[in-house]
């Protein structure tokens, strides 16, 4: 259009649009999440030995140390559960009744380990009727 000063103004451009807008910037520092070794301590809470790595380095965090003392506790009632399934294994008609039990009762440790590690990455305590009780008496 023309003015009457003979210039030509061109009108303003639409406002920016949800697609044209820019994405922020990644986070600094590499992008991992500021709680990143927290989560791996309490991963590491319910992995048999490496329960010790958290229970020995993180001792000015309560929620690690107490995730960390039922995963050895955990550990603990695995271990007697295998020694006593190994003792009754050689009773003769109670063996293969034991071996049975056994083989859920490993299962049931499974399943009840990652149920654990996933309650205490979303902030939760999972209490284990008589492992956790035996954990909370473990004083370091």
């Amino acid at each position: 259009m023309d003015t009457p000063g003979g210039s030509y103004t061109p009108p303003p451009p639409p406002p920016p649009s949800a697609t044209d807008v820019a994405p922020p910037p990644p986070p600094a520092g590499g992008g991992a999440a500021p709680n990143s070794d927290r989560t791996l301590y309490l991963i590491l809470s319910y992995l048999g030995l490496l329960s010790l790595i958290p229970l020995l380095t993180k001792k000015d965090d309560p929620e690690i140390q107490w995730h960390a003392k039922n995963g050895i506790t955990l550990l603990g009632a695995a271990i007697c559960w295998g020694i006593c399934q190994v003792i009754l294994g050689f009773v003769p008609v109670l063996g293969c009744a034991v071996h049975l039990l056994g083989c859920a009762a490993w299962i049931g440790f499974l399943i009840l380990t990652v149920f654990c590690i996933v309650k205490a990455i979303q902030g939760e305590r999972f209490r284990i009727p008589v492992v956790t009780d035996l954990a909370e008496k473990i004083v370091l």
